[in-house]
């Protein structure tokens, strides 16, 4: 199922405009730990990925492509600014490779007892930090 179309005025075009948008999504449908979504494979869910729980990662590409799945540039970027602001067990990402940087962001997300409303928070300052920086 193909999610309706967007006008490309409606997406994000800033970082701090894809940190807030992926916490408007995280917020309706969830934080999910250990995978991009529930049952990726579908093997028992039939509802579209863009619409279940979702990491932190998933939701920032969500933000811009509308597929928790599908990378852009600017959700690599976005994905870059939060992974460098995040400590995990005390340290910040071990490598600058797209995929540590999702692996780290994730892994702060993965947090046992991280809620979707601790992720939310952190998107939403993220966003108003970058704001001022930029």
């Amino acid at each position: 199922m193909t999610p309706l179309h967007r006008s490309p005025l409606a997406q994000p075009s800033t970082v701090p405009a894809v940190f807030r948008a992926a916490a408007r999504i995280l917020a309706a449908n969830g934080l999910y730990q250990g995978d991009f979504v529930p049952d990726m494979a579908d093997r028992e869910i039939c509802v579209p990925h863009f619409l279940r729980p979702m990491s932190i990662v998933a939701a920032l590409k969500c933000a811009t492509t509308n597929d928790p799945h599908l990378p852009s540039l600017l959700s690599d970027e976005a994905i870059g600014v939060l992974a460098l602001r995040l400590e995990v067990d005390g340290e910040g990402p071990m490598f600058g490779g797209i995929f540590d940087l999702e692996a780290h962001v994730d892994g702060w997300g993965d947090a046992e007892g991280r809620t979707t409303e601790d992720a939310v928070a952190l998107l939403e300052a993220a966003a108003g930090v970058n704001e001022v920086a930029a």
